[in-house]
């Protein structure tokens, strides 16, 4: 991804930040390999005199960590840190309303570039992360999307075990299906350790075993969709976006909720 970001925008350097700090103190004591925090990055931009910054966080879905991008980038904006500075957003936002993209029907299509030819009695499952943060319900929608696309045989759930989708229903759909053999797929940007473990390892709660528990053949797709050409393509696009601050105004867009007394 970087690479390919790099390589679409010659003009500009690219950096890495992680949010993750589990991920960060794990990398730093396993492989002694430091990367910066979200702040950390900013904060040496500013410190080497950089008068514009675009931050693209590599997320599916407005989330927790993506919340966590947004309001470091606010304060920044607020402290007038920068000339410029602004926020891509996450594979899935936006949904066609007032002439902005149809993120939903974009991922779509860029996700059906991996699918393998399925006969009736095969499916694809994509495995989410997930999360108690509203934005979750994206995951959902993603899967009635795809119905509506006609996709059949496509499904979703999220590793999170209180998320929704969650595997049982994904089951209950391939059971109703007459499904018969199972190809998992990570929905997620790196085939990490859930893709690894929570989605197709041998432990007695992975999606593989629990799916073989339930009758199915199951297969694994152990590819990131950082590895996808289409879904690079999204996250330039996006890069782009917030360059021409398409869009970019998130607090305009998105009033905040009444209260009702």
């Amino acid at each position: 991804m970087e690479s390919k970001i790099q390589a679409a925008f010659p003009d500009y350097e690219v950096r890495q930040a992680f949010t993750s700090r589990i991920i960060i103190k794990r990398l730093a004591d396993r492989d002694g390999i430091k990367v910066d925090t979200e702040k950390q990055a900013l904060e040496k931009l500013k410190a080497e005199g950089y008068s514009e910054v675009i931050v693209q966080p590599l997320h599916m879905v407005p989330g927790d960590e993506f919340d966590k991008v947004s309001r470091v980038v606010d304060q920044y904006a607020k402290s007038k840190a920068f000339n410029k500075i602004s926020i891509g957003r996450p594979i899935i936002d936006f949904s066609g309303q007032e002439e902005r993209p149809d993120d939903y029907l974009i991922a779509i299509k860029a996700l059906q570039t991996q699918l393998p030819k399925l006969e009736q009695s095969q499916a694809v499952v994509f495995m989410g992360h997930g999360g108690n943060h509203p934005a979750n319900a994206a995951y959902a929608a993603l899967q009635m999307r795809m119905q509506d696309a006609k996709l059949k045989n496509v499904f979703v759930f999220t590793v999170d075990g209180e998320g929704y989708p969650n595997l049982e229903s994904v089951i209950d759909k391939l059971k109703e299906n007459k499904i018969k053999k199972v190809t998992l797929m990570p929905l997620m940007l790196v085939a990490g350790d859930h893709a690894n473990n929570d989605m197709s390892g041998d432990e007695e709660d992975s999606a593989k075993t629990r799916l073989l528990k339930a009758g199915f053949k199951v297969d694994a797709y152990l590819h990131g969709l950082g590895e996808n050409e289409a879904i690079q393509n999204i996250y330039v696009q996006h890069v782009k976006d917030a360059l021409e601050h398409k869009y970019n105004e998130r607090s305009k867009e998105r009033p905040p909720i009444p209260v009702i007394e």
